[in-house]
């Protein structure tokens, strides 16, 4: 039986056109690692409940945990989630699930993230932690997106760049910033080999994004080289 845990909403922020983030305040401590994922269920006065999984994106508290969300039309959950929501509302949550898509600081082996899309939020928890538990970590980071106005932390993501604080490469899809020196495009398995870690460093690799996309990069990366035992993926969609 799933035990709920009954969260306050402590801070709403609209990260996109159609993404939000939510800082949950949490009624007792809860250690998350970075990649896993909550359960949030909504109830109706009708007594009707529906939950959805949705990645932590930040991690780095025991009593608050951060998750994206992207509103999905015809969604029974994000569309409430993403326009509803208010600071001082309660949500049910279990969790958190999921081990096998984690990084522990403990592992100071380098580590290769890609993410299309919101795929990144899980990504992001992973960066955060390294950023406090351990910086010296190689990190680098392939993000996937339709279009600048896209990019979840957008601020966060220019200062990691500006600083250089972890290998990050922005790949827009449909529409690209101007003055970009890359034309908006998909990307193939000859770029995604070129902006990746070389397989001589044994990267841990994480993916997480659409299923079509977290399908061909995986591919991709093992084509290119890399260990498939080290390749690790999450995927959403159809």
């Amino acid at each position: 039986m799933t035990d709920w845990l009954l969260t306050t909403v402590t801070s709403v922020v609209d990260i996109t056109p159609t993404a939000r983030t939510l800082r949950l305040a949490l009624p007792e401590p809860i250690h998350v690692l970075p990649g896993q994922h909550v359960d949030i269920r909504l109830t109706a006065e009708d007594g009707y409940s529906t939950a959805r999984t949705y990645s932590v994106s930040d991690a780095r508290e025991s009593r608050s945990l951060e998750v994206t969300v992207e509103r999905l039309e015809d969604g029974e959950v994000s569309p409430y989630l993403v326009d509803v929501v208010e600071v001082g509302d309660p949500l049910e949550i279990s969790g958190p699930h999921g081990w096998y898509f984690t990084w522990a600081f403990g592992d100071d082996r380098p580590v290769q993230l890609i993410g299309g899309g919101s795929g990144v939020a899980p990504l992001m928890s992973m960066i955060r932690s390294r950023e406090v538990d351990a910086p010296l970590t190689p990190f680098s980071l392939v993000y996937s997106v339709r279009s600048p106005d896209r990019v979840y932390y957008r601020d966060e993501i220019r200062q990691l760049m500006e600083h250089h604080r972890l290998d990050l490469h922005l790949v827009h899809t449909r529409d690209a910033p101007a003055g970009s020196a890359r034309p908006a495009g998909r990307l193939d398995s000859a770029e995604l080999a070129a902006l990746t870690m070389d397989p001589s460093r044994s990267p841990t690799v994480y993916i997480c994004g659409p299923n079509r996309f977290v399908e061909d990069c995986a591919k991709w990366m093992v084509d290119a080289g890399h260990d498939p035992t080290r390749i690790r993926t999450e995927r959403f969609g159809d």
